[in-house]
């Protein structure tokens, strides 16, 4: 099994130095190459923070009240994980697009919504939304009410008791949530290749700059960035699980 997991991963870095470093080097800091990865990780950033912003009020609401219709609502939020990034990235298209549901009423004004910077980040922000709340919710249930009582005997507004006792209690969840995020957006292809228009040095991100470069026939190029994509997952991943570690202790 491992194999089958390290094989892959390896050849992406022995084949990116066979013709040696200064090669792959320069491939890395070429002005397309560099945009990509920049615009990739300013989407991501964006895309975490609101899906972690949105996780967290979403997992709230679902973790403190009942209502009717709340097992229908959990799985609409859940829906994005079962849905091909690509139907995702078209629904937006005929949602935002020039003659989308809404995008029509954007067509006469000088803001265009797709095939750009706003579009990737919309369409992240789509796919990855399961992730940060699947990770809070379950927090959220398994949490200590007791810890919340005592603040609310003790004087406490909800506000206070939400940011002292409920927030820290959560961090690991937050955490762990935003990294899985910024994970699976950096790396998104489906939808953003949809939204995006590739664009090269506008709307081109990294995953799209390596399908790019591969198409053109420049695998040394695509090789690049895909090894600096494999990095960034690696420490991502490592920062997941010493976070988990830390907190256990």
């Amino acid at each position: 099994m491992m194999p089958l997991v390290i094989l892959p991963l390896a050849s992406i870095f022995i084949y990116g130095f066979t013709k040696g470093p200064t090669h792959f080097w320069e491939a890395l800091i070429s002005p397309a190459a560099i945009s990509s990865l920049k615009l990739s990780l300013t989407t991501s950033s964006v895309t975490t923070a609101c899906n972690v912003v949105f996780g967290l009020i979403a997992a709230w609401v679902m973790s403190k009240y009942e209502f009717k219709g709340s097992s229908a609502l959990m799985i609409i939020i859940s829906l994005p994980t079962a849905i091909p990034t690509a139907v995702a990235g078209f629904a937006l298209l005929l949602l935002w697009g020039r003659s989308g549901l809404l995008g029509q009423f954007l067509e006469h004004t000088d803001y265009q919504i797709m095939f750009t910077t706003a579009a990737i980040i919309l369409a992240n922000i789509f796919v990855t939304f399961p992730l940060a709340f699947g990770v809070i919710k379950p927090a959220l249930d398994n949490l200590d009410t007791s810890y919340e009582d005592a603040a609310e005997t003790m004087g406490a507004s909800r506000w206070q008791t939400f940011r002292f006792v409920v927030l820290p209690s959560l961090r690991g969840a937050i955490i762990t949530g935003a990294l899985l995020t910024f994970a699976r957006s950096i790396g998104e292809f489906g939808s953003t290749i949809m939204v995006s228009g590739n664009l090269a040095m506008k709307t081109q991100t990294a995953p799209l700059y390596i399908y790019a470069k591969f198409t053109e026939g420049d695998v040394e190029g695509a090789n690049a960035i895909a090894a600096v994509l494999a990095v960034i997952s690696f420490a991502i991943f490592s920062l997941i699980l010493f976070t988990r570690k830390r907190l256990e202790r």
